[in-house]
């Protein structure tokens, strides 16, 4: 099931941004398809976030539904990559997204492999106002595409409860990630369509770190994430934060 609510006067929404990912809406679960790297991308995201979540939350990560009764929000959940894993590992999962496309694509592979996520057309701006708290908020690969970074950020740490934790995963703007992820990922190997990303819109971690200390949260742990053309892979680099990078944020109980 799925559900539109209205946006507000100051929403985040880039509409140049949402209609790059409306045209491509219907290619999420496709492995081979436009979403190709982040099907590659997943797994070192899904650890990251698990071991973390289970950390702070004193779960078993080897568990089988190691996350059972805590609330998360995968914002910008597009087709539901990080949805449907996270409902499986126990989460109770809210799914939004901007795109209504995004969120049919969602609900309708959610519901063809049996797993219940609330998926909804709706903006993080609406739910803070809205009153929402989760225990985990997730933020991957969004803030790269907002119109107000700092207004997105602080909208989503309204949405921690106390002693829950966000998490971001974003492209630093430095030349080498203009060099990899736009004109090497864009133009050469051909592995997103021309235009995903604007470099003017990556993000550096200050950046990241200043709108969510003014909203109660504090930076914990930020990493890096790199891949290996030979092995084909994904993985983390801790201190190589110059393309991609991940980052988790607590709020204090």
């Amino acid at each position: 099931m799925t559900r539109t609510a209205e946006r507000p006067m100051d929403s985040t929404v880039d509409e140049a941004e949402t209609a790059k990912f409306a045209a491509m809406a219907e290619e999420w679960w496709d492995p081979d398809g436009k979403f190709a790297p982040l099907h590659k991308f997943n797994p070192v995201r899904l650890e990251f976030l698990r071991d973390r979540i289970c950390a702070r939350f004193g779960r078993d990560g080897q568990g089988n539904r190691p996350l059972e009764g805590l609330a998360l929000a995968d914002i910008g959940c597009g087709g539901g990559l990080l949805s449907e894993p996270m409902a499986r590992l126990g989460a109770t999962v809210t799914g939004i997204d901007a795109v209504e496309k995004n969120v049919r694509t969602a609900a309708t592979h959610a519901e063809a492999v049996g797993v219940t996520i609330d998926y909804r057309c709706d903006t993080v701006e609406a739910m803070a106002a809205r009153g929402e708290t989760y225990d985990v908020v997730l933020n991957m690969e969004v803030v790269e595409h907002v119109a107000d970074v700092a207004l997105f950020l602080e909208s989503s740490a309204a949405l921690v409860k106390p002693g829950g934790m966000m998490f971001v995963a974003t492209l630093n703007r430095t030349l080498k990630a203009f060099g990899l992820a736009i004109i090497g990922a864009e133009y050469i190997m051909g592995w997103l369509p021309r235009g995903t990303h604007d470099w003017n819109k990556f993000v550096r971690p200050s950046e990241l770190a200043a709108p969510l200390r003014r909203a109660g949260l504090e930076m914990a742990e930020i990493a890096g994430v790199a891949y290996n053309p030979l092995k084909d892979k994904w993985s983390l680099a801790p201190r190589d934060l110059d393309v991609n990078y991940m980052a988790m944020a607590v709020r204090d109980r």
